[in-house]
């Protein structure tokens, strides 16, 4: 067998865009395997999480692989990857899509690293036989804290990788209350693939008097929440936008959120106090909708986890980064990231109400600039190659 000096790198990138087969996962994963293949790496999209995927089409999860077949074969095609992919079905199906067996098997055999994205894979033994296995973990706090409660499967699930990556990179410093416990975190960021992203003009950016701020969430989400030395911190984003329930009225520019889990209830009121509400799946079934609904927009306007705010992570939102590619500029709420990106111009923090209306006249009074701002800052701190090279530099790769 030829060593790994004398070819290129063969890396696994496990991810779980099959499993949830929605845009933002997808683009999220893209990435990735795209910025692996920029730096010289002969990358494979493995799926392997042994869980029942979700079908689009029926609107349902089960145990039949049709739809997520067909979705990760139109993705790896779109991409270039399309003999670079493999899905091992769950029970009770054993076949696996893409790749065949045996060449799958060869593939994990001779690889030199995998990234383990979101942590969604549990490695399984001819994983463990990788020499290096790297955790990237998009969304901290809850692994964390859930070590420091002594939680068994999160803590062989860490210890299963040699190393460990984080969006939280406020995570460690003196002023984040994230536990450390006894695993090294290296910060990280998600890259973009900046050229997938080119600013173009669009008919909802900004006139003279008013700009259009759109976000993609959902709406409400508790099955994550956490209690810690006696607080609760929660998961679900619709705590953080009620406390702005009140912006639409404060300010000349639209703000549009396109929502999932998200029911009438919640819309009705939303609705009565400005905001405008589009369904976020119809959006996210594919990729280019995604894109183009990030790209016809004149800014982000989002807010953060509890979790992440209070506990200030430092985490940055993969989404959000899209928008800064896309040149459009970001309004979030400050979980600590300023720290390490850029704000005031392109980018903006925020604690209160008042701190967005803020941003939101900067943005209006100089949209060329801002736009120009957003899309720098993505090339500087969010460039594939970039990010993904020093990812693999800090892993000896």
């Amino acid at each position: 067998m030829r060593t790994a000096a004398a070819r290129k790198r063969r890396l696994i990138l496990l991810g779980m865009v099959g499993r949830t087969p929605f845009a933002g996962v997808a683009w999220q994963a893209l990435h990735y395997l795209e910025a692996l293949r920029r730096v010289g790496c002969d990358v494979y999209y493995v799926e392997d999480t042994g869980d029942w995927p979700y079908d689009a089409e029926k609107d349902t999860v089960t145990d039949d692989c049709t739809y997520t077949a067909g979705f990760l074969a139109r993705l790896m095609e779109w991409c270039g990857f399309e003999d670079h992919w493999a899905y091992r079905a769950p029970e009770p199906e054993t076949r696996v899509y893409g790749l065949s067996e045996s060449r799958l098997t060869e593939v994990i055999e001779s690889a030199d690293g995998l990234l383990n994205l979101c942590g969604a894979t549990v490695l399984r033994e001819d994983h463990l036989r990788v020499p290096v296995r790297i955790y990237v973990e998009t969304d901290p706090v809850v692994p964390q804290i859930e070590v420091a409660q002594g939680r068994q499967f999160t803590i062989d699930l860490l210890l299963a990788h040699t190393h460990h990556f984080t969006f939280g990179e406020n995570v460690g410093a003196p002023d984040c209350d994230v536990p450390l416990g006894p695993f090294r975190y290296l910060p990280t960021r998600q890259p973009v693939v900046l050229d997938w992203w080119t600013p173009v003009p669009n008919g909802h950016g900004p006139s003279a008097t008013a700009c259009r701020f759109t976000t993609i969430a959902s709406w409400h989400q508790s099955s994550k929440d956490i209690v810690w030395n006696g607080e609760t911190y929660t998961w679900s984003k619709h705590l953080e936008f009620l406390k702005l329930i009140e912006l639409p009225r404060q300010t000349r520019d639209a703000v549009e959120l396109a929502l999932a889990a998200v029911d009438a209830e919640a819309i009705e009121l939303l609705t009565s106090k400005g905001w405008k509400v589009v369904d976020a799946l119809a959006l996210s079934r594919d990729i280019l909708p995604y894109r183009s609904y990030v790209c016809a927009s004149g800014g982000e306007f989002t807010v953060a986890k509890d979790q992440n705010i209070r506990l200030r992570s430092g985490w940055f939102s993969d989404r959000s980064a899209c928008y800064l590619a896309a040149g459009r500029p970001v309004i979030t709420q400050d979980t600590g990231f300023s720290k390490v990106l850029p704000t005031g111009e392109g980018l903006f923090s925020f604690r209160r109400l008042d701190d967005v209306l803020s941003a939101m006249d900067t943005i209006r009074s100089d949209y060329a600039r801002q736009s120009r701002a957003a899309r720098e800052i993505a090339s500087q701190h969010f460039g594939a190659e970039r990010v993904v090279g020093t990812l693999l530099e800090q892993a000896g790769l």
